[in-house]
C-alpha cells in the first residue's frame, strides 16, 4: 500500500503551520467560512492537524472516508483547509468505532450521530460527519464508502479516503465556487 497521499497530507499540514504561524485568532470558526476561501480563512486552521483524529479513526476500526478538501490534498491539491470532513455509512455498528474514535481524539462532546450531517471537535480538528442521508444534488454518494482508496501513513496507520473521481463528483453536486475550483484544480492535475 502506497504512503504517497499520506505524505502529500504530511506535507500540506506543514505547510498550513508555517503559513499560521504568525496569525492571531479572528473568532471565526469553520462552520463559518465562507464558500469561496474555505476554513482555511478561519480558527480551524490555526493548530490544524488531523493525524492524531485519523489514527483514532483507525484504532476504532472505523471504516469512515476522509472527504472534502483534505482527501483533495490527499490527491495532489495544494490548496490548504482547516477542517477534516468524514463520509460513514450511518449504521449502529459504524456509530459506535466513531463514538470510540472520537473519545480517543479528545472529544469532549460527542456528537449526535442519527443525524444525516453533525459537526465535531477533537484535538487538533474538526469537521463534519456527513452519511450518504444527506442531500448531495443528484449524487448517491453510498458507492464512495466501498470505492474509497487507502494509504499507509509512515507511523504505521491506514486512512480511507474518497477516490479522485467520486471526489470530483462530489464537489461538482455541491456546487459551491471552492468546490468548483477544487474540482477543476484535482481535473488538471489528473490529465
Amino acid at each position: 500500500m502506497s504512503q504517497t497521499a499520506a505524505l502529500r497530507l504530511r506535507q500540506a499540514i506543514a505547510r498550513a503551520r508555517d503559513a499560521t504561524r504568525d496569525r492571531s485568532p479572528v473568532g471565526r470558526r469553520p462552520e463559518e467560512a465562507d464558500d469561496l476561501l474555505g476554513t482555511f480563512a478561519t480558527d480551524g486552521a490555526l493548530g490544524f492537524d488531523p493525524f492524531p483524529f485519523l489514527r483514532a479513526l483507525h484504532d476504532a476500526g472505523s471504516r469512515a472516508v476522509v472527504i472534502g478538501q483534505v482527501a483533495g490534498i490527499m490527491h495532489g491539491s495544494t490548496e490548504l483547509t482547516g477542517d477534516l470532513d468524514l463520509l460513514w455509512d450511518g449504521t449502529p455498528d459504524e456509530a459506535r468505532a466513531l463514538r470510540d474514535a472520537l473519545a480517543l481524539g479528545g472529544c469532549t462532546e460527542l456528537p449526535d450521530l442519527g443525524r444525516e450531517q453533525v459537526g465535531y471537535r477533537v484535538t487538533g480538528t474538526g469537521g463534519d460527519l456527513c452519511t450518504p442521508a444527506l442531500p448531495w444534488g443528484d449524487m448517491d454518494v453510498t458507492p464512495c464508502l466501498t470505492g474509497a482508496e487507502t494509504t499507509r501513513d509512515p507511523a504505521g496507520f491506514t486512512i480511507r479516503y474518497a477516490a479522485l473521481d467520486d471526489l470530483i463528483r462530489m464537489r461538482r453536486a455541491l456546487g459551491r465556487p471552492k468546490d468548483h475550483r477544487r474540482a477543476d484544480e484535482l481535473v488538471r492535475l489528473h490529465t
